[in-house]
């Protein structure tokens, strides 16, 4: 019987990378694609001989927009059918809008929306022609409501949690399932990269990425539309919806503060 495979963007660090030993433990082949080839290739190297798994690494940046068709053309070159798409790859940018970098800014939007629908699409009409597979798309509690010093990383995820949850009842009776999963803090280089780790949510705690990455992969084998690791997290996400709109982003300005 020919093993499943997972497609895993994002995979060098973070919940990516603690995903793939979890798909690779159940016998699941991996596609792994990052921007740093060398992490690439050690992490393919350390689950092939820990779980006997095939491997494959595709070193690709999805800030580009021609990086979904050539990972989609790697895959067909290779024969690999992808029966899992996790769309974990993601980026942030601090601060006030009028502060931030417009090219950062765009290739944000560019890795954490466009890419991964412009996947998800590549990849959906074969998952439809053989009426089977998973998908995991990773967005945010922020995905909740909108965030000043983090406007257009929350907007991207609210677009990802939207999405996710609109395709999964497109995609209803069809064999395939649609799992978006939220988390909040997370301790991940992702944090550093970005130079949040002293703002007051990361300061208020933090989820492991091992625990997020069991969390999220334990809701996309049960079919789940999302998943929102912790109980903080749980109830943050409940109260915005009571939460008058004006509220919610005094708060929201007051947590994404540095302390």
């Amino acid at each position: 019987m020919k093993r499943q495979t997972a497609l895993i963007t994002g995979a060098s660090s973070g919940i990516g990378r603690e995903l793939a030993p979890l798909f690779a433990k159940d016998g699941v082949n991996l596609a792994l694609v990052a921007r740093d080839q060398e992490r690439l290739k050690s992490l393919a190297a350390d689950l092939r001989a820990k779980y006997n798994v095939n491997v494959t690494v595709i070193p690709q940046d999805l800030a580009q927009p021609t990086a979904p068709e050539v990972i989609y053309q790697t895959l067909k070159a290779q024969d690999i059918t992808v029966d899992f798409l996790v769309n974990n790859a993601g980026t942030q940018v601090y601060g006030p809008i009028q502060d931030t970098d417009v090219a950062q800014q765009l290739a944000l939007i560019q890795v954490n929306l466009t890419a991964l629908t412009h996947l998800i699409m590549l990849l959906l009409p074969e998952m439809l022609h053989r009426g089977s597979g998973r998908i995991l798309n990773v967005a945010s509690t922020g995905g909740f409501a909108p965030a000043p010093l983090n406007a257009i990383y929350c907007a991207t995820k609210a677009y990802v949690l939207s999405f996710s949850g609109a395709i999964a009842r497109d995609l209803e009776h069809t064999g395939i399932s649609v799992t978006c999963l939220c988390p909040g803090a997370t301790q991940t280089d992702f944090a550093s990269r970005a130079g949040i780790e002293d703002i007051r949510l990361f300061r208020a705690g933090t989820m492991e990425a091992r625990q997020v990455a069991k969390v999220g992969y334990a809701g996309l084998l049960k079919g789940k539309t999302t998943v929102i690791p912790g109980l903080f997290n749980q109830l943050l996400a409940l109260s915005i919806r009571f939460t008058p709109r004006r509220l919610v982003t005094r708060i929201g300005k007051y947590l994404m503060a540095r302390a």
